[in-house]
Formats: C-alpha cells, structure tokens, sequence
C-alpha cells in the first residue's frame, strides 16, 4: 500500500484492508470457494507479479481510485499495467453477473444489504467504495491462465468435468 499511500488516505479504501487480521480473514474466506485450479493460477499470477516487482494488491486499490478520484491518483497510474484488450469484456460480463446476484439478495433482504457497501460504481463517494469498483479493482489482477475466453466457455468446460 506504500505505493498508493496518497490515494489510500482516501476514505473510500475500506479499513479492513487496513487492519491485518480483518484483511486476511477477509482474503482467505475469499479464496476457499475456488478449485484448485483456480487458486493455483492466481498463485502463478502472484509469483510472476513478485518476480516483476508488481504488487496486484497495490494494483487493485489503484485501479479503484483512478475510478474514484482520477485526478487525486494521476500521479500514481505508472502503476497500473494495461490491461489486456480481451480482459475488459470479460471483466464487464462477470461484473454484471455479480451485479445482478447482489440486486436480488438487496431486493429479498434489504435490511442486511442496507449495511452493505453501495452496489453501483455510480454510488462511490469519499465515504464508501461500491462493490462493482472493489469487483473491477480485484478481477484485473487476475490472469487469464485459467483458460477460458468467456463465461460461457467456462460453464461448458467445468460441466463437462463433472
């Protein structure tokens, strides 16, 4: 976080990434829903990004203040590696999907959803960072190793597995 420092005053960066325990916790039960193929893919992503001198946790929190505060964070988007062309597709399609998960269980229980982050990008404010720029923060970390080229592949590559 070092390398945002500026911009991770700001106080959209939720404190839990912040404070260790609540961060790892929130990492670990993040990551033990994925296969282990999955896990080992981002496992690679992080290698190749040490061995790079990356940090994709550096890159996230960037990639979500240039969405929050361009202006504030110009001086950080060295920092940021462009993506690849077929990423940001795909990226929108799983963002959508997630969106519309989330529409429904804040429509079924809007009380516990009342406490949660805002949903929409639209919704970001210098006091809360929305899901679906957390969402596009973190999946542009991630490599395309997995190998798949849509959502659409996945689902029939993974069912023909079962």
């Amino acid at each position: 976080m070092e390398d945002v420092s500026g911009c991770a005053q700001h106080k959209g960066v939720k404190p839990h990434a912040r404070k260790t325990q609540t961060f790892e916790i929130n990492r670990v039960s993040q990551f033990m829903n994925w296969s282990e193929a999955a896990l080992e893919s981002y496992l690679g992503d992080l290698a190749e990004a040490e061995k790079s001198g990356r940090n994709l946790l550096t890159e996230k929190y960037a990639r979500m203040m240039k969405l929050i505060s361009p202006v504030k964070c110009a001086l950080i988007q060295h920092l940021i590696p462009p993506l690849d062309p077929e990423v940001s597709p795909l990226i929108d399609q799983v963002v959508d999907i997630v969106r519309e998960w989330e529409q429904a269980l804040a429509s079924k229980y809007p009380h516990i959803f009342s406490r949660a982050r805002p949903l929409r990008s639209s919704e970001d404010s210098s006091f809360a960072t929305s899901l679906e720029t957390s969402l596009r923060g973190e999946l542009a970390t991630y490599s395309l190793r997995y190998g798949f080229n849509s959502l659409g592949e996945a689902e029939e590559r993974l069912k023909a597995r079962a």
